[in-house]
């Protein structure tokens, strides 16, 4: 059977108008290519579809079940050009995102805040995990796009790009207010309880490697799954610990916590977004990037 989606097209203006001129009017056709194309399409079912009368037409018991079919199949794909439509206008659409906590934080909120703005319709669903996780949910196409802080370890089809750096800081709360009084070493460290993000976290990984480096073994006395956790840790005086700068300095100001000095110097670390060249993302995904990558 060789029936073309134009034939049901045409056989759905017929039956909503019952009439063939109305029809073609409605199609922008002629009525001998309307009437050629129902005579065809009932050639190919091999039943009529219309009685015709000078009134008009109405439709035989198997054009009433053909129609049934057919209307919802036009109103669906009415639907869908819709939805394509506005989403090209960006005035519909979803965009789906793994994000680490440290680049939620000092990044992102703010970069999502002007999208939102400029495209309210958009829906954001975002998932607040570790940067593996992140990554992981952009590989099995659960994300369109991963914002996840340095060192991501992805390969090919995924692409890293950088986005902006960040430092980190040892800060303490009023109980370890001597440690503002000379340079801090990283030997000392060993001497004071440690609050740090869990093994499951990217940036636990980086300072496990960064104290190996240094010839130093790395065991916090209190581990927190997130640095919304630490920080209150730290200004109840539960131990000290490494926060992002830009996510320390309103505790700073207010005088909550206050950074250590120190001789050493923690490596700078980059916010990346990572996506998957192996697939397209979304209108709205793509037009989210362009934000993400403004200064």
């Amino acid at each position: 059977m060789s029936v073309t989606y134009d034939y049901y097209r045409i056989f759905y203006y017929v039956a909503k108008y019952k009439n063939f001129t109305q029809a073609a009017n409605a199609l922008m056709s002629n009525q001998p290519n309307v009437s050629r194309a129902i005579s065809n399409l009932e050639s190919e079912l091999g039943c009529r579809l219309f009685v015709r009368s000078n009134r008009g037409v109405t439709l035989t018991p198997e054009g009433q079940r053909l129609y049934g079919r057919v209307a919802i199949a036009h109103r669906q794909l009415k639907a869908a050009e819709q939805e394509l439509s506005e989403a090209k206008s960006l005035q519909n659409g979803i965009v789906t995102i793994g994000v680490s906590e440290a680049s939620l934080h000092v990044f992102l909120l703010p970069r999502l805040k002007k999208f939102h703005a400029l495209y309210p319709s958009i829906r954001i669903q975002l998932s607040s995990v570790t940067t593996p996780q992140a990554i992981g949910a952009l590989k099995s196409g659960f994300a369109d796009l991963a914002i996840v802080t340095t060192p991501t370890g992805i390969s090919r089809p995924l692409k890293e790009l950088p986005l902006m750096q960040f430092r980190e800081i040892l800060v303490a709360g009023p109980r370890f207010a001597h440690l503002a009084e000379k340079p801090f070493f990283l030997k000392d460290l060993q001497r004071y309880p440690l609050i740090m993000l869990n093994s499951q976290t990217n940036t636990r990984e980086f300072y496990n490697q960064y104290f190996v480096t240094h010839g130093l073994s790395f065991l916090p006395d209190i581990e927190a799954s997130s640095i919304d956790q630490m920080l209150p840790m730290i200004k109840y005086d539960l131990g000290i610990g490494f926060l992002p700068d830009i996510f320390a300095k309103d505790a700073i100001e207010k005088k909550e916590i206050f950074e250590i000095k120190t001789d050493f110097a923690i490596p700078w670390r980059s916010v990346c977004l990572v996506r998957d060249t192996g697939r397209l993302p979304s209108i709205a995904a793509r037009e989210l990037e362009k934000i993400l990558q403004q200064a």
